[in-house]
């Protein structure tokens, strides 16, 4: 087994200022990332949100980050966005509207939210946080209706650029959509003989979705001229937004013995192509902190056992990843023993195990390091127990390698 001595060497933290010991982890990187990935072990546990907040504050402060992205519906991001930035609406609102699998409710949330705001009230424009949702508009239960993306596009379009230059009929695509339950039916998400998008309206729609979106990236300069930057980027958020769930409800209707393994890697492109827009979109005012579980962070292909079916499909931090290079980097979240979660004290053989023998109750390490000290000593077991909500995914030590560093909270109450 590893000597803790020797763990210890590739720990950059113990306890207090966490903070100070990722800025010295990111800037002995070749490369400074210009999208920062912070995963948690779980949803729903407070604890990691927290830790969230002081570290997004210490980033901000010292190291140039002028946004956040959340594991949440980019477009009821937009919401949090415009309160933070200028104001608009209340908290009370945004914190009801803005976010999607209940992450409103969550008291750490609303505290990133409050200090945001209070934070842009005296800056200027430029110098002002930015808050954005990274999920497409996907919930357990299903996909929403494209209706929401796919007509605000049209709708700036149609302020925008000359009728002939706007391709397709506003009641046309109205007609095409239909009834908004068609889309949102929770039975398609077990039956594909239920889902609306092998329909030759759903086709359509992708047609013109598609249409709709090279429309605006041709016309892009007269646009941006005559709009924003901020007000283009939405409107490609919408289109890529309305592309993306039309093609999600098409697979939703596919009977493939891969169907599952598909959408959730479906679900993922989605969020690797708005981290991508993110990234572009900031490049010139500061780096982007990105909040969500490790396992659409990760650099790896995601694996997830589900009623005895093997799932395999590609995480957005890989494709992310794939993309950007070392202008991406991944800070996963680990745990130790949380019995509020059916959480017992990690076995001695796994990683999860091996930490737990540091001193303190919160470290930050160098995962490299760390998978260094690691490969000298016997091989570790994966965590193999779970939550009581099945929520937690303990880390791989194998992939060690592919993680930039590794925060880790001994215990939960």
């Amino acid at each position: 087994m590893v000597s803790r001595p020797s763990i210890e060497d590739a720990v950059a933290a113990h306890g207090g200022d966490l903070g100070t010991a990722l800025s010295a982890v990111l800037r002995s990187r070749p490369t400074r990332p210009r999208l920062l990935g912070l995963g948690e072990p779980m949803h729903g546990e407070e604890a990691f949100p927290r830790l969230r907040n002081e570290l997004f504050r210490h980033l901000v402060e010292h190291e140039g980050y002028r946004s956040i992205a959340i594991e949440s519906d980019c477009l009821a991001g937009l919401l949090v966005d415009g309160f933070v930035t200028d104001g608009v609406g209340s908290l009370e609102d945004v914190m009801r509207r803005g976010f999607s699998h209940g992450f409103g409710e969550s008291p750490a949330n609303r505290d990133l939210v409050h200090w945001m705001r209070e934070y842009n009230r005296d800056r200027p424009a430029e110098d002002r946080l930015r808050f954005f949702g990274f999920d497409a508009p996907i919930e357990m239960t299903g996909p929403d209706s494209p209706r929401q993306a796919l007509t605000a596009l049209h709708t700036y379009l149609v302020a925008e650029l000359r009728g002939g230059q706007v391709p397709h009929d506003r009641k046309a695509v109205d007609r095409l959509l239909g009834d908004d339950g068609r889309w949102t039916n929770p039975a398609a998400a077990v039956e594909p003989a239920a889902s609306v998008g092998a329909s030759a309206e759903a086709g359509t729609l992708r047609v013109i979705a598609d249409d709709l979106l090279a429309a605006l990236t041709s016309e892009a300069p007269q646009l941006v001229a005559s709009t924003s930057s901020d007000e283009w980027w939405q409107a490609r958020l919408y289109g890529s937004t309305a592309v993306g769930l039309l093609r999600y409800h098409a697979a939703m209707a596919d009977d493939a013995p891969t169907r599952v393994s598909r959408l959730l890697g479906l679900r993922d492109a989605m969020m690797a192509d708005n981290l991508t827009a993110i990234c572009e979109h900031q490049a010139r005012r500061g780096p982007t902190l990105v909040f969500a579980h490790n396992r659409h962070l990760q650099r790896v292909r995601s694996r997830w056992q589900l009623g005895g079916q093997p799932l395999r499909w590609w995480s957005a931090g890989a494709v992310v990843g794939a993309r950007l290079a070392d202008r991406y980097a991944f800070v996963a979240a680990a745990l130790g023993a949380a019995p509020r979660h059916g959480l017992p004290a990690p076995a001695p053989d796994t990683l999860e195990g091996v930490l737990a023998t540091l001193p303190g109750d919160r470290h930050l390490i160098d995962a490299p390091r760390l998978a260094g000290a690691l490969g000298r000593a016997t091989p570790l077991s994966p965590r193999t127990d779970t939550s009581t909500g099945h929520g937690y995914f303990p880390l791989d030590p194998d992939q060690l390698a592919q993680i930039d560093a590794v925060v880790f909270l001994k215990h939960l109450p």
